[in-house]
């Protein structure tokens, strides 16, 4: 994949101070909401360009607020808020950070996204070790961001209405679609 822009995450944390009033009692969901992004950004989100920045709420109440967030811990990704009023859900923020990601980075290689009990996923490796041609293997069900990849991926190219099944492939970082569309590209 490509090089991306840093994808920003922000939390703005119940603390800090406005006027006469200032937190005094640190919030408990805001400390784990931290702690569950970090570890998330060194885990699920390992290899992605990310820029964490930690915000105290009350100083800066109003900018989360133009964008729909009010309720500490206040979670946005890229200028949007994702999550807010309790403490962070990991998938939640992995699907935002992915999809931000992938919108400015582009795939490259031979690649397949898939589940192993697919018959369609193991014709279409079968397809491709049959032609020696040498693809990374992604397995959706084992790899939460890369699923989360593969519908970011997919959906701009397929329409948001249209279910996302397996396999879904790329020879040479070009979209090919399924096991049947991989199948008729080899042929040609």
């Amino acid at each position: 994949m490509q090089n991306a822009p840093k994808v920003k995450i922000v939390i703005y944390r119940w603390a800090g101070a406005w006027g006469p009033f200032k937190v005094k009692i640190p919030c408990g969901e805001c400390t784990l909401s931290v702690d569950i992004i970090q570890d998330t950004i060194a885990n699920e989100l390992a290899g992605i360009p990310v820029e964490l920045k930690i915000k105290e709420w009350l100083t800066e109440w109003w900018k989360p607020l133009v964008k729909g967030g009010w309720h500490a811990p206040i979670v946005m990704v890229d200028n949007k808020v994702v999550s807010q009023g309790y403490a962070l859900n990991r998938g939640i923020l992995t699907e935002a950070v992915v999809k931000s990601y992938v919108k400015n980075s582009t795939i490259s290689g031979n690649r397949v996204y898939g589940k192993l009990s697919c018959p369609h996923c193991i014709e279409a490796k079968h397809l491709l070790d049959k032609s020696n041609i040498d693809y990374y293997y992604h397995d959706v069900v084992q790899e939460p961001f890369s699923l989360y990849e593969m519908i970011a991926r997919v959906k701009p190219i397929v329409g948001p209405k249209t279910p996302i099944t397996v396999p879904q492939i790329w020879l040479n970082g070009q979209y090919v679609g399924g096991s049947h569309e991989l199948s008729t590209h080899l042929n040609q």
